[in-house]
């Protein structure tokens, strides 16, 4: 009984919560906005700007420079390095969440106060759990396990803190209920070294009532896989019958949901999408007939959002949240009670609806391409990538793509370079594969339709079919494997997928 009384008390507190979200989004955001201000008067950086709570949302935005992680680096430094109040009252936070790199680091480190845990990623959490069991009642997903893949922790190289993925620091602090219910326990699930973490974990859930899923998808397809061998079954609803929910988040699902519907192959399974980072827990799938995420509007994070002509000004200016339309990508700016001030994200959101504001993910600022005015994002290539597989009859499993710039001659064309691995045998027919590539991106994106135009501008993409374990050996290069270290998909520098190709070209040992 004690999963009804769980499920019935999240949802008495989310789900009024959520109505609100829809219905009253400017008042909550104000709001939010006040508590910051009025929180933060007493700091450094609030008395540098004047913070004040009736501070008008107009001013708060003159005063304050939206900033980069590199610009706002050395403020966050000082919290880092223990000085207390500088960007949120109090003494500096004893967990610092730890992402992938920035130009100034090879990772970045922002710092989890108490109230970022739990104004927002544990409420967010909590309105999540109220959601899924409200959606699917008949699933009783509370009854058995949620199978939960984070990341690790250790000391901060700042000082006496812990830092590591803000995965791993949450559930370093769930509530005790919380951790009831889900598995592994701590002592597998913050292991550092990914490959035991994949064996160990799998031979411990291998015999328990796993119900629902959450985590990356590429670590989570590992898993299964594993899990499957170990149980020397043919799929994993075979493993875990009542298996009904994946949470899943951090990379766009569309190229993995053949993979999960193989692995999966059960009527009853459901999949929901969560967006959250290292700075706060954003939006999540509401609606499981739609892929647009509701804008989490009462979890201590006022939005501002940056159109996509302002990304290069050295002053950019953004806009509101009721000055937002549909269509558009913007950038993400975000002021939280971790001390991030009108702080740029990286990520850019298109809106979808605006009554309630929901959003899907479009991609990155700096990871998109657009060498050529084509201005093509994640989105774009997601679902193109998708669409040249399914056409194809193969399965991806990671991609890179890159501009092929203009060379010497009077005949050279501009295009893009992909880097291509599948799960399992490649396309029989490697040029229709490119060929859907290219006709989807056309029909998705009409500046890269321009450009292709008669291949004046843009000739046909090349596409590399590279080997299986090419990706994973590349991250291996970068780093110790973990759950924050994400392959770029799009970049407008060549890097990326020379390096990717290097590792391809070389034979296997």
């Amino acid at each position: 009984m004690l999963d009804l009384a769980i499920a019935a008390a999240t949802q008495l507190t989310s789900l009024p919560r959520l109505a609100r979200v829809r219905q009253q989004p400017h008042e909550l955001q104000a709001a939010v906005l006040r508590y910051l201000l009025g929180r933060a008067q007493g700091t450094a950086w609030g008395r540098r700007y004047g913070y004040a709570a009736g501070l008008p949302a107009q001013e708060f935005a003159a005063r304050v420079p939206v900033s980069t992680y590199e610009q706002l680096y050395p403020e966050l430094e000082k919290v880092l390095r223990g000085q207390p109040d500088v960007l949120w009252p109090g003494p500096a936070p004893q967990w610092q969440a730890k992402s992938s790199g920035t130009t100034n680091a090879r990772s970045k480190f922002i710092p989890l106060t108490r109230e970022a845990l739990h104004d927002n990623h544990y409420r967010a959490g909590r309105d999540m759990l109220a959601l899924s069991t409200h959606l699917y009642p008949q699933h009783r997903l509370l009854q058995g396990k949620t199978l939960s893949l984070g990341g690790t922790h250790g000391p901060s190289p700042f000082g006496p803190a812990r830092a590591g993925d803000v995965s791993a620091l949450i559930m370093q602090s769930l509530p005790g209920w919380a951790e009831y219910l889900r598995t592994p326990p701590l002592p597998l699930a913050l292991l550092d070294e990914w490959e035991e973490k994949i064996e160990r974990v799998a031979r411990h859930v291998l015999r328990q009532d796993v119900r629902v899923l959450a985590g990356v998808p590429t670590w989570m397809i590992v898993l299964l896989r594993r899990v499957v061998a170990l149980a020397g079954a043919e799929h994993i609803a075979e493993v875990w019958p009542h298996l009904g929910l994946f949470l899943h988040g951090a990379v766009a699902f569309g190229p993995y949901r053949e993979l999960f519907q193989q692995l999966i192959p059960s009527a009853r399974m459901r999949y929901l999408e969560i967006y959250n980072a290292s700075e706060g827990y954003f939006a999540l799938q509401d609606e499981p007939g739609a892929p647009d995420l509701l804008l989490l509007l009462d979890h201590g994070i006022y939005y501002e959002f940056l159109p996509a002509a302002e990304f290069d000004k050295p002053h950019p200016r953004a806009v509101p949240l009721e000055a937002v339309e549909i269509g558009p990508s913007y950038a993400l700016v975000i002021s939280t009670s971790a001390g991030l001030w009108r702080y740029l994200v990286g990520d850019t959101v298109r809106f979808t609806s605006l009554r309630p504001y929901r959003v899907r993910i479009t991609g990155r600022t700096k990871h998109f391409l657009n060498a050529f005015g084509e201005e093509v994002v994640i989105e774009n290539a997601e679902a193109a990538i998708t669409a040249a597989a399914r056409a194809t009859g193969v399965q991806v499993r990671d991609f890179t793509a890159a501009p092929i710039y203009f060379g010497v001659g009077a005949t050279s064309r501009g295009g893009h370079e992909w880097a291509v691995e599948c799960a399992g045998p490649p396309p029989a027919d490697p040029g229709r594969f490119a060929e859907v590539l290219d006709h989807t991106l056309r029909q998705l994106n009409s500046d890269y339709d321009a450009k292709r135009h008669r291949d004046l501008a843009l000739g046909p993409p090349r596409v590399h079919l590279v080997p299986a374990g090419t990706f994973e050996a590349w991250l291996r290069r970068q780093g110790p494997l973990g759950g924050q270290r994400k392959v770029p998909r799009l970049s407008n520098t060549r890097d990326v997928l020379e390096a990717v190709l290097a590792v391809a070209a070389q034979p296997a040992s």
